[in-house]
C-alpha cells in the first residue's frame, strides 16, 4: 500500500473527523521523504556508474600488467624489439600517470 494513500485513509480507519492540519503536515512530511528517495536513487545510480567505471580501469590495467611478461619473453633477446617494448611501456605508463594525476583530488589542508 502507498504511503500517501494510507494517510489520507487514517481517519476513515480511526472513524474520527479528518485533522486537516495533521494530514497536511503527513503530506508534507511524505512529500520530504519522496524527494530523498529520488535524491538517493540518483546518487545511487551516479556510485553504480562510478564502481562499472573504475572496475573497466582497473581490468584493463591488470590486462595490460599481466601482458608485460608475456611481451618481453616474446621480444627474447632482439634488441630492436626490446627498444619497443621499452618505448610502448613508457607510454602506457605516462597515461597511465596522467590519468591518475587529473583524477585524484587535491589534497585539503
Amino acid at each position: 500500500m502507498r504511503i500517501d494513500l494510507a494517510v489520507s485513509d487514517i481517519h476513515v480507519h480511526l472513524h474520527v473527523k479528518p485533522d486537516h492540519e495533521v494530514l497536511a503536515r503527513l503530506d508534507a512530511v511524505i512529500h520530504r521523504l519522496g524527494l530523498m528517495e529520488t535524491k538517493i536513487m540518483s546518487e545511487l545510480d551516479s556510485l553504480a556508474a562510478q564502481v562499472a567505471a573504475n572496475r573497466t580501469v582497473a581490468q584493463s590495467a591488470l590486462t595490460l600488467i599481466n601482458g608485460i611478461a608475456d611481451r618481453i619473453a616474446a621480444a627474447g633477446g632482439d634488441p630492436a624489439k626490446l627498444a619497443e617494448l621499452t618505448a610502448s611501456l613508457k607510454s602506457d605508463d605516462d597515461a597511465l600517470a596522467a590519468a591518475v594525476t587529473a583524477n585524484t583530488p587535491a589534497a585539503t589542508t
